[in-house]
């Protein structure tokens, strides 16, 4: 940024700047405005490194460049001083590099008056177009730098340059990220015209930006905004104050941490418990004296429980790490080159690594240290603060292929306690950090002091700085700064002993008796180690950016061995998590309802038969955003009670919430769910009312992992022998195309019309022993042509087949339409799910475990058979290899785990689904993608299934072209169109397509009044509507409040918009969540996304505007849909590339012309 001529010309740097902080943007226009005079800045020594090495970076890319094209790249001069004269001829070379065709233009220079742009590489294509290129040494793609190669697209777009539609960063690790120029430029444009409006309002006014002023976002993180905020003692001085909450109090006329630790009473937007932690933390800050330990309380001691008994082998560990430290190419960087730890006696013990090769010796001198004390100290531990120890040491293993089975035994035995989530879950404290620095004034005493290096950023440069004069043989001048770091670590090391012994004392104090580790309820299978290690050995280095697709392909089948334990795992972690934590830290978890109401419909009875009391509860309340609803007759969900509760589960926590699996017997159209309750063994009838409802515990996956054993230990054994199995799932996990005996598919590319069937169906005759992708978006006919495939490989060539997918309902909707199909119902077998209507379907019933009967009996004449991933993966209801052909039904939204399990019942699978629909939801956290859909990893992040993997239905029937259009350019890449028939259908006085209905409103975040109003105002205008449908045999009919289906992401906006309805006698107009509303569809959908601006939003951005979720939302009109929401949503700026895509699509949905 700087002034020309009196003109204000900014760069996308300052774009950058202006979205981190619009505060500290306008202070620095200050400066150059005169308003204020220019503060010295403190230069950081790692920005300095930083920068020096991406010079680095970009000059060997340069380089690179040079030595391919020689002459052909022409090399921009940047200006020294950015005057007129000096723009004006490096915009002229740049004109004149273009001009004259250069393969590559480095340091192209932009100047339009008010914008100046300096790109770093901008590469000629075969085709004449440009690429922009631009270098980063992150290791990964970040939002604001794709908002720059935006911005120089434009520009080249600007000065008669034909542009590619692909831009890419050029990253520190070598890889290359490839990113579209429509999925960046709706909120480039967005952020450059907030950017000209903050600079508009500014320069409108005299004097600097004044602090508090509404019009302009702070941080509340950077230097700027920390003096200002410690001047006039902002409420963000409080520890753990979000920039959202401070919202909610200055509406409440709180600006003050003082004002804050005063004030009593409820505050809109800001739930009880959050206000009551954030109001004690405001007066410990406030009391605070300064040179004297901050005061503290113990708020939650029954937490302290769970330290253990210390133990003369416990250790307290402590890294460090130089995350710019690479070696040759760059592919790895990250040099944790100090493992430091003390025992019980502060020893002080170093494993010091200088490169990559001496850090895999210190990992593993680290691990034998461990590994000799465990057996000589079996109740020891390692203490450390805060998760990066945890983390970087599964990195380290992985990275270097040592000691990963110990290292998840450490995690997995509870060896490492993490005393930073203690400190924060049991005690306050009157600092506006908990960094162990700032905790140490309370227990480190006549120890506390200070050296040369006071933190980890100070350590990283001081390592760097004794890692160049040992460069050039300075040795003795580096050691003492190598000693200086020891000791600095080894401090850190003491003052997590320090800090262990001061939680303890707080227990003691508390009367809570510690050593009671928590103890899961549930016994989890060990993980298959030997297994998994055979085929780790061939999947190389997980960080390596370019890893073989084989050795990809590797890596996931190692995760899938272990897939289900590590999602149990993760299931009851966060479930025990859940019965000692503050509910805050959960209530927005997903199938969690926060209970605020409590009816008992039937106190505890017994009905005739019934061994055991019962009751029936109407609970209603804040479910968690995404949350789906499942009735069942089986337990499935725990009801919480508040501590002490009415019974105690066996081997609980102390102070835990008491938990019991319930069944959900009903669900109301508001939210409101009947559950009942039967009463624990040995427990009197008790009146005590249920805090919460969480979610169910995961099913018994033992048959699962063992055929995924079983195709694991096949697939090692091949691979052993320097080969590849003839396996479809196999197939899948390397991406290969599918193997055919003719050696392609028939008909490759979209197929539309009558010939896709046979098209499949000759595809699927000529599999060898591999698999097949179909990926059919809305409307286009998905289940009709699976179930026409089906029954059609039955009937005319006797092939055995079987269906699963991720619901029973899922799988019956499909053998249904196998039977409308043509196909004889005796043929078509299932036991049917404990919730389903047989009355209702069209299939045979079978008995229980009834699957392998019924395939002998119809063995000559082929048969269809569905069921779960459990059905197929049992041998003893589906043998091995039995099936021609296992079609994965809604693969979109199965693992590439159960996919595996299931695909040992048979020789090919179909893959039938859309990725660009709801995906996959998984509990755990998997070291590869195996959790993801099995059609999403083939489709390898392509919004259409590439050609080569098998069929993209391209018409779709339902909707209209102008709907269809929107649709296919927000999910499809364009290539979805309607089918002629739909155009046809006509609805008076309303247009087709996509109608944005903007609804202003402040601080909503699931409900929002207003939008209901707009929902209950459209209904109103399109009903009585003349209505022509010609696939329904409908021609001018009045528009029925049956054809309008409303939709939104949560449950609570639900509750809102029936009830607005129902008050207006709108009851049979349809209102549901997107993943009810999946498969349906109607004349005109309306979509009401019920948040105020992305501050209000719970779960984050990614959530509410999820490109799969407003896909299926809008998709479900025939004719049109209607996105009510705040345009507030679209003003933010992303942190990650998904994000900045999802967002840029939302805005091209709500304003038609960005």
């Amino acid at each position: 940024m700087f002034l020309l001529d009196g003109v204000i010309v900014t760069s996308a740097s300052d774009l950058t700047e202006a979205s981190k902080c619009e505060f500290a943007f306008l202070r620095a226009l200050d400066v150059k405005l005169g308003r204020l005079e220019k503060t010295e800045e403190i230069e950081d020594p790692m920005y300095v490194r930083s920068s020096r090495l991406g010079d680095e970076h970009e000059h060997h890319i340069l380089e690179r460049y040079r030595e391919r094209f020689g002459a052909g790249v022409a090399e921009i001069e940047r200006p020294e001083r950015l005057d007129a004269d000096s723009l004006a001829a490096a915009v002229a070379a740049t004109a004149d590099a273009f001009a004259r065709s250069s393969e590559v233009v480095f340091q192209a220079t932009f100047f339009d008056g008010s914008f100046v742009g300096f790109a770093d590489f901008i590469v000629r294509r075969p085709d004449g177009r440009y690429r922009v290129q631009d270098s980063k040494l992150a290791r990964s793609a970040r939002v604001t730098a794709l908002l720059q190669l935006a911005a120089y697209a434009g520009q080249l777009r600007r000065i008669g340059v034909e542009v590619e539609d692909t831009v890419e960063l050029l990253l520190g690790d070598g890889s290359v990220s490839e990113h579209r120029v429509s999925e960046i430029e709706p909120v480039y444009r967005k952020r450059r015209a907030r950017l000209l409006w903050i600079i508009e309002q500014h320069l409108a006014e005299e004097g600097p930006v004044a602090w508090g002023d509404p019009r302009f976002t702070v941080c509340g993180r950077c230097d700027t905004c920390d003096a200002e905020i410690q001047a006039t003692r902002d409420v963000l001085l409080v520890a753990g104050m979000r920039v959202t909450q401070r919202a909610r109090l200055f509406e409440a006329g709180v600006f003050t941490i003082d004002q804050l630790a005063a004030s009593t009473g409820p505050i809109d937007g800001v739930p009880d418990g959050t206000l009551d932690g954030l109001r004690e933390q405001a007066r410990l800050q406030r009391d605070a004296v300064e040179g004297a330990p901050p005061p503290i309380r113990v708020f939650n001691a029954p937490v302290l429980a769970v330290l253990p008994h210390p133990d003369a082998g416990d250790i307290f560990f402590d890294f460090e790490g130089d995350p710019l430290y690479t070696e040759g190419s760059g592919e790895r960087w990250n040099l944790d080159y100090l493992f430091g730890l003390v025992d019980e006696n502060a020893e002080f013990t170093a494993f010091w690594a200088h490169d990559f090769a001496a850090e895999r010796v210190a990992l593993e001198a680290f691990l034998s240290y461990v590994r000799d004390r465990r057996e000589r100290y079996p109740n020891m531990h390692i203490y450390h603060y805060a998760a990066y120890e945890q983390t970087h040491l599964l990195a380290l293993a992985a990275r270097h292929g040592v000691g990963e089975e110990e290292v998840d035994a450490l995690l997995r035995d509870s060896v490492m306690v993490d005393l930073y989530p203690l400190v924060r879950k049991a005690v306050r404290v009157g600092s506006r950090s908990y960094s162990i620095k700032k905790l140490e004034p309370l227990y480190m005493g006549d120890e506390l002091r200070e050296s040369d290096v006071t933190n980890g950023a100070d350590s990283i440069t001081q390592y760097a700085n004794a890692r160049d004069l040992i460069a050039v043989g300075r040795d003795d001048e580096a050691q003492p700064i190598l000693d200086a770091i020891g000791d600095y670590n080894r401090y850190d090391c003491v003052s997590t002993l320090r800090l262990r012994d001061w939680l303890i004392a707080r227990a003691q104090e508390n009367g809570v008796p510690i050593g009671q580790a928590p103890v899961d309820d549930v016994e989890i299978a060990p993980e298959e180690s030997p297994l998994r290690a055979g085929l780790l050995a061939f999947a190389g280095d997980p960080l390596d950016p370019h890893r073989t697709p084989d050795r990809e392909a590797m890596a996931l089948a190692a995760a899938a061995i272990d897939f289900h334990r590590r999602e149990q795992k993760s299931f009851w972690q966060s479930h025990f998590a859940r019965l000692i934590q503050p509910v805050e830290e959960w209530a927005d978890n997903r199938d969690v309802l926060v209970v605020e109401d409590v009816r008992v419909l039937r106190d505890w009875y017994q009905d005739d038969g019934q061994r055991v009391e019962r009751r029936e509860l109407l609970l209603s309340g804040r479910w968690g955003p995404g949350s789906a609803i499942r009735v069942s007759e089986r337990t499935g969900p725990f009801l919480l009670y508040e501590y002490p509760g009415p019974f105690r589960p066996p081997r609980s926590q102390p102070g835990a919430r008491a938990a019991r699996s319930v069944a959900v017997i009903e669900a109301t159209d508001d939210g409101a769910v009947v559950v009942r309750e039967t009463l624990p063994r040995d427990v009197p009838p008790y009146d005590d009312l249920p805090s919460a409802l969480t979610p169910a515990g995961p099913p018994d996956a033992r048959r699962l992992a063992e055929a995924i054993r079983e195709w694991g230990s096949e697939l090692l054994e091949a691979r052993r022998g320097g080969g590849w199995p003839r396996d479809g799932m196999v197939d899948l996990l390397r991406r290969t195309p599918p193997r055919t005996r003719s050696g392609s598919l028939a008909l490759e590319g979209p197929v539309d019309g009558s010939g896709r069937i046979d098209a499949v169906v000759a595809s699927l005759l000529d599999l060898d022993r591999s698999y097949l992708a179909v990926q059919g978006p809305p409307g286009t006919g998905k289940s009709y042509l699976g179930a026409h495939v089906i029954a059609g490989l039955v009937q005319r060539h006797g092939w055995r087949i079987g269906v699963v997918a991720q619901s029973h309902a899922v799988v019956e909707n499909l053998l249904d339409r196998v039977v409308a199909a043509g196909l004889d119902a005796r043929l078509v077998g299932k036991v049917p799910g404990a919730d389903s209507d047989q009355a209702a379907h069209a299939f045979t019933p079978l008995e229980h475990d009834g699957q392998l009967l019924f395939a002998l009996d119809n063995e000559a004449s082929g048969y269809v058979v569905g069921g779960t991933a459990w059905d197929f993966a049992n041998a003893a209801r589906i043998p091995r290899d039995s099936l021609d052909l296992l079609v994965v039904d809604e693969a979109g939204q199965f693992s590439l785990a159960s996919t595996i399990a299931a695909g040992v019942s048979a020789r090919n699978l179909l893959l039938l689904g859309d990725p660009q629909q709801l995906p996959q939801v998984s509990q755990g956290r998997h070291p590869e993608p195996i959790d993801g859909s099995a059609l999403g990893w083939v489709s390898d992040g392509h919004d259409v299934l590439p050609p080569e993997f098998g069929y993209f239905l391209a018409e779709s029937r339902r909707m209209h072209p102008a709907l269809a259009s929107a649709v296919s350019a927000l999910s499809y890449e364009g290539k979805l169109h309607a089918h002629p028939e739909a155009e046809k259908r006509a609805l008076d006085g309303v247009a087709a397509g996509v109608h944005p209905v903007p609804v202003e409103h402040v601080g909503n975040s699931t409900e929002s009044p207003e939008e209901a109003a707009a929902v209950v105002a459209i209904v109103l205008d399109v009903l009585g509507r003349a209505w022509t449908d010609p696939s329904d045999g409908r021609a001018r009919d009045a528009l029925r409040e049956e054809d309008v289906i409303v939709v939104t992401p949560y449950n609570a906006q639900l509750a809102a918009v029936r009830a607005a309805l129902d008050q207006s006698g709108l009851p049979r107009v349809r209102v549901g969540t997107v993943d009810k509303f999946q498969g349906q569809e109607a004349a005109i959908a309306i979509v009401s996304l019920a948040a105020s601006s992305s501050a209000d939003v719970p779960r984050g951005m990614s959530f509410l505007l999820m490109k799969n979720r407003l896909n299926v939302a809008v998709s479900r009109a025939k004719w049109a849909a209607y996105l009510v929401h705040s345009p507030e949503l679209t003003e933010y700026l992303p942190n990650t590339p998904t994000g900045l895509t999802e967002l840029s699509a939302f805005i091209r949905l709500v304003e038609q012309d960005a």
